[in-house]
């Protein structure tokens, strides 16, 4: 990067969406995010990078994607911070909708900044959420911050088709069934079982429907499969990508498929992170204006979480 120029990566950060978790203790939570940073400046990529603040999501914006009665419901047991946002495994809290409301809030930032052309590629550590679906929070995830952004580039820009790439260790079940028969959105995630590990779903077979059946590819794998099997399935996914030529790709990074999370099977290690985020970028400068942002997604041990998503930042920048 020569004197004067702006950095070609942003990052999303701060205290609004450092605050989106479970409690201490919880697994996701709230120290995800300064672990990253830590992380991040020990290796001196701070200074490397333009930072922005996140925001809140305005109701309006929230609405793109998720229904106005959900919306309505994750409100009040904010304020009361009583109950559950789904079946029993996202617990209400006092404030849940603002940091909920945050993230959302800081991947809109990002999207738009690059849609301004301000830089090539973004990471928001705390987003990702991809279990919530349009009606219900699911799995940690209240409202889904890579749904409201796919259909902000829609609504505001016209964009025709988003990549939503997800190599996080759970199917990214929200994402998947919203957009099931809608070609819009060109999913490919590579995931463990179903099977064997939440949410169940992402079969081979489930490669959508009506319209959308051919724009979403599923690559289940095995417990205890690491970087070679990474690497095989890998291959698919960018052919799927070439072949529908996405006009801009959100990539949800979650580090727990790394050897070591304490909620899942797979042993990867940070190699299939760094090599993605730099196909991923050479596939969005041929096809999306290099647009790529990279959202942090899950990952429950603190040390993994850390390396991972810096790695992936670090691809971005040495990308220049």
């Amino acid at each position: 990067m020569s004197s004067g120029q702006s950095p070609a990566t942003l990052l999303v950060h701060g205290e609004p969406i450092a605050r989106y978790g479970f409690g201490e203790g919880h697994p996701f939570g709230p120290d995800r995010h300064d672990a990253f940073m830590r992380e991040l400046e020990g290796q001196g990529l701070l200074g490397s990078v333009r930072s922005l603040a996140p925001r809140d999501a305005t109701p309006e914006e929230l609405e793109y994607f998720h229904t106005p009665a959900f919306i309505a419901l994750v409100r009040e047991r904010s304020a009361s911070g009583n109950g559950y946002l789904d079946a029993g495994d996202t617990p209400a809290w006092q404030g849940v909708f603002e940091a909920a409301s945050s993230v959302v809030g800081a991947a809109l930032v990002a999207a738009e900044a690059l849609m301004r052309g301000e830089a090539r590629r973004a990471f928001v550590p705390i987003a990702g959420l991809h279990h919530a679906s349009r009606s219900h929070a699911a799995g940690f995830c209240v409202f889904n911050d890579c749904g409201v952004v796919a259909e902000m580039l829609r609504r505001r820009h016209g964009l025709e088709r988003v990549a939503y790439v997800d190599i996080d260790v759970h199917h990214g079940d929200g994402v998947f069934y919203s957009f099931e028969d809608d070609p819009f959105v060109i999913f490919a995630d590579i995931h463990e079982d179903g099977r064997f590990l939440y949410p169940g779903t992402g079969g081979a077979g489930e490669a959508g429907v009506g319209p959308g059946r051919g724009s979403k590819l599923n690559i289940p794998l095995m417990p205890g499969a690491g970087d070679d099997e990474f690497f095989e399935a890998w291959q698919r996914v960018e052919a799927h990508l070439e072949h529908h030529r996405p006009q801009f790709i959100i990539f949800q990074c979650g580090a727990d498929s790394l050897e070591g999370d304490p909620l899942a099977h797979l042993r990867y290690t940070e190699e299939p992170h760094a090599h993605a985020a730099r196909r991923l970028m050479d596939i969005a400068d041929r096809h999306a204006r290099g647009r790529v942002l990279a959202v942090g997604g899950g990952g429950y041990n603190r040390r993994n979480l850390a390396r991972a998503w810096t790695r992936v930042v670090r691809e971005f920048v040495e990308a220049g």
